[in-house]
């Protein structure tokens, strides 16, 4: 009886015993779901010339529709455009009111100036009309300044196009051409966002360039989207 006894409890305190597997035992867990792109509700419009409607390059490829697509997650929608190649700052003016437009934007992007540039019109013009286009822009926006972002003219003497002009008046005068408008933008309460650089950086190198040489590619208007992206998100707070 003792011998029963005493092999009950040996086998009793067996089985308390602790695994070997030193590893913790867990449940298995479901993955994280992937995140699902915000709901569109950003609404964009983009004022300009060539360099906005992306003159040689595809619609995907144009800055803004790029800077949606990067923006996805921020519910930027692809925007509305009014712009075409050639057009001066008087040219946008009369094209936005033909156009009839009467909605109102949660962002309005402007760039323009390089036919007033190209064309060789006065600074003083420059400045009076391009006053002008930030008012209806931030019409455009609600009333709200806030809202507004204004990208700087590029440097199309740097282009391989350029090469026939005198690239150091071209970048001369477009400095002042930008000028006013960064000044104009200050006292408007609009930011402005400075992408010239950009393009004297793309000089000698063709892939940055459309096939006509002058405008730009989509490899190149992806570095104006993704400079323009963080501006607009602080816009958005």
């Amino acid at each position: 009886m003792r011998i029963l006894l005493f092999l009950s409890l040996l086998l009793s305190f067996g089985c308390a015993q602790p695994s070997d597997d030193p590893t913790p035992k867990s449940s298995p867990t479901t993955p994280a779901p992937a995140p699902t792109p915000a709901a569109a509700t950003v609404s964009i419009l983009s004022l300009g010339d060539s360099y906005t409607i992306g003159q040689s390059i595809s619609e995907a490829d144009r800055w803004s529709v790029q800077l949606a697509r990067l923006g996805q997650q921020d519910g930027l929608q692809k925007p509305d455009i009014i712009a075409q190649t050639g057009w001066t700052t008087a040219e946008l003016q009369q094209a936005i009111k033909t156009s009839n437009n009467q909605k109102t934007y949660e962002l309005v992007s402007l760039m323009i100036g390089v036919n007033n540039q190209f064309r060789g019109q006065p600074l003083i013009v420059y400045r009076t009309e391009f006053r002008e286009l930030l008012q209806t822009s931030v019409r455009y926006a609600g009333n709200r300044p806030g809202r507004v972002f204004v990208l700087s003219i590029p440097d199309w003497g740097q282009s391989p196009y350029g090469v026939s002009f005198s690239r150091t008046q071209i970048s001369s005068e477009i400095d002042q051409f930008n000028a006013v408008a960064k000044q104009e933008c200050t006292q408007a309460g609009v930011a402005y966002i400075d992408i010239t650089d950009l393009t004297r950086a793309a000089a000698n190198d063709g892939t940055q360039f459309a096939p006509d040489g002058l405008h730009y590619s989509g490899k190149h208007m992806q570095q104006w989207a993704e400079r323009v992206l963080p501006v607009v998100r602080l816009l958005l707070k």
